[in-house]
């Protein structure tokens, strides 16, 4: 069945289409992620999960782990605010690997990328959430190595409609979130706003953020479409992140933070104008976008060996364009694009100095500026994807990408290094710092895929792909090479990744099921390394690393008033290969790197609660090591979580959640630091209460 792009924007926009209960793939279900545009799920050889409308609604997430868990294989924790490390086919990391999307268009470029991306996208207020999990370069190009998120905003509605919802929860907590829209005639608008205030449970982190949402559909007479979106989000918070505490602190003084003068300013803004034109064989989209990104930053992470404070900016304009044919000959689709992106940036950084009271860096001053450049990414990126069906039952899949990359960097200071001493009570620890000379470095990859997917009865299919991916170097990895280098990072080569995967994905009954099971290969990762004996860091490529598992999720009613829904992984991601100067890796298991992932959700919706419904959220994390060299273990935890709402009327819903129920001690990071073992404490039990009307 062929979904036209406008039906399926009026058919996400209708409430109550769908089971919110279930977030496991079904065989009826679309998925726009795997090829840019709505298609049957069984006939796409991908791991996907969808989180739909009204399961965000009745989540309510203040948070993107409490709504990205519920996608087997997907694990989210908190950095502070709504900052966030990411797991997905990975372990759990802030390094450059997954690519982060909002309507298709990446949130940052290539060159500047963000691991607290979803703090950048209004979640709570979106339409749909996608995780296309493992390689996805050769739709998506750099990034999509552990996955691809995408989050779709809400479309205009048919009808006037407005609603307002005012949250308040322990710790300062204060939400209003305000949306409301019509179409009239041709033309559909909606706004979006979200006001989010918070002290932090831990000292020093307060938070802020003002995120606007702001989207035009419009028919044209000609048959085409145009939806334009506006969307912008500014970010203020005081951030212990994952600043970890000793173990000690950790388990009787967890509201502790060793770093209150960190901080963190975001500003970033998208607009975007998608022309689409459909036919009964043919599809072309054509959208232009622009991006604004900025962030002042002081790192809690570095201060103990290379305490700044730095803005990075950069500005983007981008195009996407893609045409698809379809042909009657073995239902044969034919979908060519190319992506353009230019992103002009630029980075300031000064080093301070710290003063450090017992364990606390209580105050700081700001110093000689260390780095001043300017730097522009640029991106061209042709693809082809092409599918067919020899058989009524088969599915094939082949595609290629070809992208051409290249940074311009233009140094502002000195060539050459500056050597500063930032530690004001501290013997002298003095930093160098190195700049190279101005410069141009280019990548270029072909990215290919195959795929292959199987009805094998009404109601199941099966699917195997091989995928390869990439990663090109960041503008910080390249030209920042960081306190005590010895050498630039200008040669850094691209992270390669080569993935294959089998799943099935059906329903038995009321029950739905997915599962997959995956082994990828990862070489010349880009990691920071610290050498042992003198203390200098770098960034270098470094070895082969192996990660392979297997995620299932399943849902379904138990009875009738009653459902149970299962999102489960279990990898293993271990070092093939890496060797550095006398450390060796090889043979272990990657730090932080939990085997099992688990999330269960039971719901009860009885006649009292008037179409509302009782939530038990159960969220397992299993062991991981603390360190490469697998020597401390951290043991992982089980959190319980609890979720009510209930209808007053048509228009009127009460709800309330309480985190953390048992009100367990957990750590959100755990890793050794100087020989010490170090947690990073997760949120206590902590309750909020709303109330939501719709005009």
């Amino acid at each position: 069945m062929k979904y036209k792009p406008l039906t399926m924007m009026i058919l996400l926009a209708i409430p109550g289409l769908g089971n919110a209960e279930d977030a496991a793939i079904t065989l009826d279900e679309v998925s726009v992620i795997g090829t840019r545009e709505a298609q049957s799920l069984k006939e796409t050889a991908l791991s996907i999960g969808v989180v739909k409308k009204e399961e965000i609604e009745n989540v309510k997430p203040a948070h993107p782990s409490e709504i990205m868990q519920r996608i087997p294989g997907v694990h989210i924790n908190v950095t502070g605010g709504e900052g966030h490390m990411t797991a997905i086919r990975q372990p759990i990391t802030t390094k450059a690997v997954y690519l982060y999307l909002e309507d298709g268009i990446p949130t940052r470029s290539t060159g500047f990328f963000n691991h607290n991306a979803l703090y950048e996208i209004n979640l709570p207020q979106a339409e749909r959430i996608e995780v296309l999990k493992g390689p996805g370069s050769a739709l998506y190009g750099s990034d999509a190595i552990g996955g691809v998120i995408n989050v779709d905003t809400k479309a205009s509605p048919l009808k006037p409609e407005a609603d307002v919802s005012v949250e308040l929860g322990e710790f300062g907590w204060k939400r209003l979130l305000l949306s409301g829209g019509n179409t009239v005639d041709d033309d559909g608008y909606r706004a979006s706003i979200n006001l989010t205030h918070t002290d932090g449970w831990r000292d020093s982190t307060e938070y802020d953020r003002q995120s606007a949402t702001l989207r035009w559909d419009r028919m044209l007479q000609s048959g085409a479409s145009l939806k334009t979106v506006l969307s912008t989000s500014n970010i203020d918070q005081q951030t212990a992140g994952s600043s970890r505490l000793s173990e000690a602190d950790y388990l009787n003084n967890p509201t502790k933070n060793y770093t209150p003068i960190s901080l963190r300013k975001v500003g970033a803004a998208r607009l975007s104008v998608a022309y689409e034109k459909e036919t009964s064989n043919s599809l072309l989209n054509i959208t232009p976008y622009m991006r604004s990104n900025s962030m002042e930053l002081l790192p809690n992470w570095s201060l103990g060996y290379d305490p700044t404070s730095y803005e990075t900016k950069n500005n983007s304009l981008g195009l996407q364009v893609k045409y698809r044919k379809d042909f009657d000959s073995m239902r044969t689709r034919f979908v060519t694009g190319v992506d353009v992106d230019y992103s002009p940036g630029s980075r300031n950084e000064k080093s301070i100095t710290v003063n450090k009271t017992g364990d606390v860096y209580d105050s700081y001053t700001s110093g000689t500026t260390i780095y001043d450049y300017d730097v522009t990414y640029q991106g061209l990126s042709p693809y082809a994807h092409v599918e067919f069906s020899p058989l009524d039952k088969l599915r094939l899949t082949v595609g290629l990408r070809y992208d051409y990359m290249s940074y311009d960097y233009d140094n502002k200071i000195t060539d050459g290094s500056i050597t500063v001493n930032p530690f004001a009570n501290q013997p002298f620890r003095p930093v160098t710092y190195l700049h190279a000379a101005d410069t141009s470095v280019d990548f270029d990859r072909l990215s290919p895929k195959l795929g292959l997917t199987y009805q094998l009865a009404s109601s199941h299919s099966g699917f195997i792909s091989y995928r390869e991916a990439f990663r090109a170097p960041s503008e910080g990895q390249l030209f920042r090479p960081g306190g005590n280098a010895d050498t630039t990072s200008v040669n850094l080569q691209p992270i390669k990744v080569a993935s294959i995967e089998t799943g099935v994905r059906g329903k038995i009954g009321t029950w739905k099921y997915d599962a997959s099971l995956y082994s990828m290969k990862k070489t010349d990762d880009i990691v920071r390394f610290e050498d042992p004996v003198t203390g200098d860091r770098e960034n270098v490529n470094a070895g082969e690393t192996l990660h392979e598992g297997i995620e299932v999720g399943i849902g379904g009613n138990l009875a009738s008033a009653t459902s149970l829904n299962i999102a489960a992984s279990y990898a293993k991601h271990s070092y093939v290969v890496w060797v550095k100067d006398t450390t060796d890796y090889s043979g272990n298991e990657m730090s932080a790197a939990p085997r099992l992932i688990l999330n269960t959700r039971l719901g009860f919706t009885p006649a009292f609660l008037n179409k509302g419904k009782f939530e038990l959220e159960w969220e397992k994390l299993g062991s991981y090591w603390m360190n490469d060299t697998n020597t401390e273990k951290y043991e992982g935890h089980d959190l319980l979580h609890l979720r009510v709402n209930y209808f007053a009327s048509k228009k009127l819903e009460f709800y309330g959640r309480i985190m953390n129920v048992t009100d367990e001690r957990y750590a959100t990071n755990a890793s050794i630091s100087s020989g010490n073992r170090t947690f990073a404490p997760g949120m206590p039990r902590t309750a909020y209460a709303g109330m939501k009307y719709q005009f």
